[in-house]
């Protein structure tokens, strides 16, 4: 069977089929799709499934004359009929997979999709899972779900793990051009994923299995966020120490071994790093291990909105002003620069925090038309990429809009807080026509050696 489907790939007879067309499934369906392969997406969204059919797309890393032709030759379609999902020879499920309140692991999406699958699952398919998800989950959870069918695994089906690995708004490492690492839960759901993939990348890594995969993402990211942690850490201590973190950071990269340069910053955002060692942690409870690192880690980073909220208020209160009733201007919300994705950005808890310090908070973000804020504070946010021009709550208590970055609007802020470095934002003219400037990106480095009429407070 292994060798019928990757036949089938080879001949680009194979239909492959993506369960989630968000950050992940879209350019992943696209990819396929340019490579000749069939690609139908699946998705519960109806809007989302028929933009794609009209090839107008909403992920900034897939261009919608690409995907407008490629939905005009019927090589990408859409559907929320999951009926179809018997029509793939190939099978990616590229769900989320958010953390519950109490930071345990929601795999609901993808039992959702899993549940889908076994509906109409038959001979001769494969299955792959992306989406990040604690060691165990595709050999524990789904083999067993779909062989309650009656199919069986090599015989009947193939089931695999390959962790995705995409970076929004990256210009150099897209879909097709970052190593892809693929574990099965048998040797031949590996080698046939490992075909699948080596049509739209150049290298596939091979592990031993789906439980290696899974761990590999695993640590990818909370390798980061450890490290993320460290270099937070640090910044506070230079804070307290009245040093330069950003100097300190400069010089020890100079050395060419053995160091390897992480920066500070407001917080941690976006699908993966504030959500993924919290897997791991997870899992390592389950079997009696404390993953220390990773809980100080966590610890750390979660503390540093309120770091940057007290570097304001001591701004502030060095020019003999009051945090409540002052005026703060946020320069950007996304959680990473020159992207529209508001998810987990720590953003949301500055603005909770000087909120509820009495601040009028606004924010400008060329990417982000609005924020919605949850009950607690830190609500997701509708994103559509424009403008809403409106005051400082928009028309509800829970809703901020962007406003625009005029002259009036830095000159009239007691403080200018740089939470997001856009590309696109001239941070000259924020430094001269601004009083006080907390930076957390060192966005405005250039303007702190040059001059400018701001006090400019580094992170």
């Amino acid at each position: 069977m292994r060798d019928e489907i990757m036949e089938r790939i080879a001949g680009r007879q194979a239909t492959v089929g993506v369960v989630g067309l968000g950050y992940v499934g879209l350019p992943l369906l696209v990819e396929m799709a340019r490579t000749g392969l069939p690609a139908l997406g699946f998705e519960v969204d109806e809007a989302k499934a028929a933009r794609v059919n009209r090839g107008d797309s909403y992920i900034a890393d897939v261009e919608s004359g690409t995907l407008r032709e490629l939905a005009s030759d019927a090589r990408v379609s859409a559907t929320t009929d999951f009926s179809r999902l018997s029509e793939c020879d190939a099978i990616i499920i590229c769900v989320p997979t958010p953390l519950r309140k109490t930071k345990e692991p929601d795999i609901s999406y993808i039992l959702s999709a899993a549940g889908e699958i076994s509906k109409s699952l038959r001979r001769g398919q494969l299955i792959v899972l992306e989406s990040t998800t604690y060691p165990g989950t595709t050999d524990e959870v789904l083999l067993p779900l779909f062989e309650a069918t009656g199919l069986r695994l090599d015989t009947d089906f193939l089931l695999a793990f390959s962790p995705e690995r995409v970076d929004p708004g990256n210009p150099s490492f897209r879909t097709d051009n970052i190593p892809k690492v693929v574990g099965g839960c048998s040797d031949d759901s590996t080698e046939a994923a490992a075909h699948l993939y080596a049509q739209i990348v150049g290298r596939v890594h091979k592990v031993s299995s789906a439980r290696v995969a899974e761990a590999a993402k695993l640590l990818e990211n909370t390798f980061r966020a450890v490290n993320i942690g460290m270099a937070n850490e640090m910044a506070r201590l230079c804070y307290a120490l009245g040093i330069d973190t950003w100097e300190v950071i400069s010089a020890a990269a100079t050395k060419p071994f053995g160091f390897m340069a992480f920066y500070p910053g407001p917080g941690i955002g976006g699908h993966c790093i504030p959500l993924d060692p919290h897997y791991l942690s997870w899992k390592a409870r389950q079997h009696g291990f404390d993953s220390r690192f990773i809980s100080l880690a966590e610890e750390v980073n979660s503390r540093m909105p309120e770091h940057v909220c007290q570097l304001v208020a001591d701004g502030l209160n060095d020019a003999r002003k009051s945090l409540k009733g002052a005026r703060i201007l946020l320069l950007g919300v996304a959680y990473k620069r020159d992207i529209e994705d508001v998810r987990e950005s720590p953003a949301l808890a500055i603005i909770e925090r000087l909120r509820g310090k009495g601040a009028e908070v606004r924010y400008h973000d060329p990417y982000v038309g609005e924020v919605r804020l949850g009950e607690d504070g830190h609500g997701g946010g509708a994103v559509d990429g424009s403008h809403g021009g409106g005051g400082d709550k928009g028309d509800e208590e829970s809703v901020l809009r962007s406003v625009e970055m005029t002259d009036e609007e830095l000159c009239g802020a007691d403080c200018v807080v740089v939470v997001t470095d856009h590309t696109g934002v001239d941070y000259a003219r924020v430094a001269r026509l601004s009083k006080l400037i907390v930076d957390t990106r060192n966005a405005l480095a250039k303007e702190s050696r040059t001059g400018g009429n701001a006090h400019i407070v580094k992170l």
